[in-house]
């Protein structure tokens, strides 16, 4: 199973790239405490104040174009996650695709905190 879903970001790319990528970025508005080495291999951890842990490592990293990495919860549910950035005049276009070999894995968690983030929050993020 395969989800894409792409928005367009009112802000440059290498703001946005940092807020993907920086774990004090992402807990602005992605995750309650991140851990997080963005280089190919690195591990994460994103925790949330409800108890949830996922675990990340990472697989491919072209500094402000694309980042990619296996995400997995607690009962080893896993999907690949791919982010792909293009700047589109003064904003950035974010392409996030979720893949996984069963459905239960590819809950579109990325995609869908983008949109929010973009809807409510991004201001603060990006500030």
């Amino acid at each position: 199973m395969e989800v894409t879903r792409e928005i367009l970001v009112e802000a440059q790319s290498d703001d946005v790239w940092e807020a993907l990528t920086d774990p004090a970025r992402l807990e602005e508005w992605f995750a309650n405490d991140v851990e997080l080495d963005a280089e190919p291999g690195g591990e994460g951890v994103f925790r949330w104040d409800n108890g949830e842990e996922r675990y990340a490592v990472v697989e491919e990293v072209d500094v402000g174009r694309r980042f990619s990495f296996r995400w997995r919860d607690g009962v080893g549910e896993e999907t690949v996650v791919a982010i792909s950035l293009d700047a589109v005049g003064p904003a950035t276009r974010v392409v996030v695709t979720e893949s996984a070999t069963g459905p239960a894995a590819c809950a579109t968690e990325w995609a869908t905190a983008l949109e929010l983030w973009v809807v409510v929050g991004r201001t603060a993020v990006l500030a």
